[in-house]
């Protein structure tokens, strides 16, 4: 198992999006979380759509489509997604219809996915939250098979939002078995420590969803 201290500061920033997801985030608490992630050397930072465009040289820029519920209907989040593109989203983490996925629904799961694919082609990067708390574990396999057949390049454990919780490594290590080394795994939710962003690097994380990013870094030997 790797540990804070086999990982190095600038490897593990070079997985982070620096998240703010907040409802009553403001366009200065996003200034400010630009000027953070520069400053931190991570890759990207990820917005509420509405906050698009922004001007964030160096950093990838990535948003959220039907979130954090996941009960819009397809078209919308296909529309949301298509707009962020637009306004310059390199990355779009989509939530999935969880109810289907928890009702074994998986053919609504697949549509609701392509749909999103569909509406931003090739010109961004798509990521399927799966709220893997909220799933037993053949769901959660079933649902990673379905966002590498409807060509998602990343899944991802969480909103961070639902009650049922965020990132777990035994999650982690389930979709990273599923997927292999054909999707990256983003882990998200409730990571505020160096030891626990150590723990889901191993279990196969390729991408960490962070709020608190510059205390799990500070965790890690620069």
């Amino acid at each position: 198992m790797a540990s804070s201290t086999s990982l190095t500061r600038a490897e593990v920033a070079a997985m982070i999006d620096h998240t703010l997801l907040a409802p009553e985030a403001s366009r200065a608490e996003v200034e400010t979380l630009i000027e953070d992630a520069r400053a931190m050397g991570v890759l990207a930072i990820c917005v509420s759509p509405s906050m698009l465009p922004v001007r964030a040289p160096g950093l990838v820029v990535a948003t959220v489509a039907g979130f954090p519920s996941g009960k819009h209907h397809s078209l919308v989040k296909g529309a949301e997604a298509r707009l962020a593109v637009d306004q310059g989203a390199a990355e779009v983490d989509m939530v999935i219809d969880v109810g289907a996925a928890r009702a074994g629904d998986y053919t609504a799961v697949l549509a609701d996915i392509v749909t999103v694919r569909e509406a931003i082609g090739d010109r961004a990067l798509l990521k399927v939250i799966i709220e893997s708390a909220a799933l037993p574990d053949e769901a959660i396999v079933q649902v990673c098979r379905v966002a590498e057949r409807a060509g998602a390049e990343f899944v991802k454990t969480s909103t961070g939002f639902h009650p049922a919780g965020g990132a777990s490594v035994h999650a982690v290590r389930l979709m990273a078995e599923t997927v292999g080394a054909r999707l990256g795994v983003k882990a998200s939710g409730g990571i505020r420590t160096a030891e626990a962003a150590a723990e889901l690097i191993a279990a196969g994380a390729t991408r960490l969803g962070l709020s608190k990013s510059r205390e799990v870094l500070d965790g890690f030997p620069s």
